[in-house]
């Protein structure tokens, strides 16, 4: 039974339990192209990530406390 839920776990991965391993929304890609443009190229996104998945984080926190109403699935993860 443990060789069965190993193997599941490795061919399955972690479904839906941390959206940050490669998956973005709409929100987070509009960041990295704001920030991609702004700098120049010069900063990577991909190192801003963390940085940057908590600035929209925050954002949607603060429109649910002004409207209170959720963000639309399709721009929050």
């Amino acid at each position: 039974m443990d060789k069965l839920s190993g193997l599941a776990s490795k061919l399955g991965g972690n479904k839906g339990s941390n959206q940050s391993s490669g998956q973005e929304d709409y929100a987070d890609k509009g960041l990295d192209s704001a920030e991609s443009k702004l700098s120049g190229g010069k900063v990577d996104p991909a190192k801003m990530r963390s940085t940057n998945e908590k600035i929209t984080d925050t954002g949607r926190d603060q429109f649910e406390k002004a409207t209170g109403k959720n963000v639309p699935d399709k721009f929050s993860n």
